[in-house]
């Protein structure tokens, strides 16, 4: 599974879910299914977030469980 610190961050940020949505070019659901571990963002979605996020990538996702080798 994977999970984030998307909301941890965005919060940390200042940014509300809209405001996140519209700097990296997605809708406000969108956020919040990611925050939710609902969607997995594509590769370039997730360089946007973890620019705006101030973050590295790999430190803003990681796969958890089974999918992960553990």
């Amino acid at each position: 599974m994977l999970r984030n610190r998307v909301k941890e961050l965005r919060t940390r940020h200042g940014f509300s879910q809209t405001e996140l949505a519209n700097r990296v070019g997605v809708t406000r659901q969108t956020i919040g299914f990611i925050e939710k571990g609902e969607f997995s963002p594509s590769i370039t979605l997730s360089l946007r977030l973890a620019k705006e996020l101030q973050i590295k990538v790999d430190e803003l996702f990681w796969l958890e469980g089974e999918d992960a080798g553990e």
